[in-house]
């Protein structure tokens, strides 16, 4: 194998490649990567296990049992470069979609006593599984309970929009306790897709510090113009307010092409 020094041992591309012909003798050098001085290096180590390499072959082999990468992510988890913690939460995303139970678990054990490095780490990691509303997520990061709060005062405008002009949608949400509440308040728009068909898409809110009986107003515009990663349809398209996972009906509007 190559030095660290060299161009060549810092290509993704090589680092899966190895995996896929010696895997045992990969693992064991990613190790001694771990601690590299290159920050470059040490990113390999979790970019370059990511069992859903987003620019290679996927890794089978950890995509059925995580446990030699999580080895490899545990020595990294404090690193000081966001550069590489970034990496550590994709690469956990990633294994959180084949494995929700095994991301939930190292998110707990991760937070005890965290630092806000790590914090952000467990926080980024959970991302598409608080998405997906996976309870398990939800609660590692305090968003276990039902929230009890008022929806007041929604609106979406227009109800009739052209594809290429934007909507918002706005609302109060009211804490009904005596007491302080931690809410996650996310949005979730079902767009219409090609075959008529709905397709659900969650945008972040804001993570919410209510007060007792106190009132925040939430307001999102989304764009409707039309994107390579996202094209718009007519048709109705129902809009839900997510608090701590649950959905909540907000209304709908119309999409027409003129």
């Amino acid at each position: 194998m190559r030095s660290t020094n060299s161009p060549s041992a810092l290509r993704p591309s090589s680092a899966s490649a190895r995996f896929l012909r010696h895997q045992d003798a990969t693992l064991d050098r990613l190790k001694r990567w771990a601690t590299d001085e290159n920050q470059h290096v040490r990113r390999l180590v979790s970019e370059g296990s990511r069992p859903r390499l987003p620019w290679a072959s996927r890794l089978r082999a950890f995509q059925e049992d995580p446990s030699p990468v999580l080895e490899l992510l545990e020595l990294l988890k404090d690193d000081p470069e966001l550069y590489v913690r970034r990496s550590v939460a994709n690469n956990l995303n990633d294994i959180g979609k084949d494995h929700p139970d095994v991301l939930v678990a190292v998110a707990r054990r991760w937070l005890k006593g965290a630092t806000e490095e790590r914090r952000w780490i467990v926080h980024h990691a959970l991302r598409s599984a608080v998405k997906r509303t996976e309870s398990g997520a939800l609660a590692a990061l305090g968003f276990g309970l039902a929230a009890n709060v008022a929806v007041r005062g929604a609106s979406i405008a227009p109800e009739r929009v052209r594809i290429g002009q934007s909507v918002t949608m706005r609302l109060s949400v009211v804490n009904k306790e005596a007491a302080p509440q931690r809410v996650l308040a996310d949005l979730r728009v079902h767009f219409v897709k090609s075959n008529g068909q709905p397709s659900a898409k969650t945008f972040k809110l804001r993570t919410l510090e209510l007060a007792p009986r106190e009132s925040v107003v939430l307001q999102k515009t989304i764009s409707l113009a039309q994107h390579t990663t996202r094209k718009h349809y007519p048709g109705t398209h129902r809009v839900e307010l997510l608090l701590n996972g649950k959905a909540r009906r907000l209304g709908s509007f119309e999409i027409t092409n003129r």
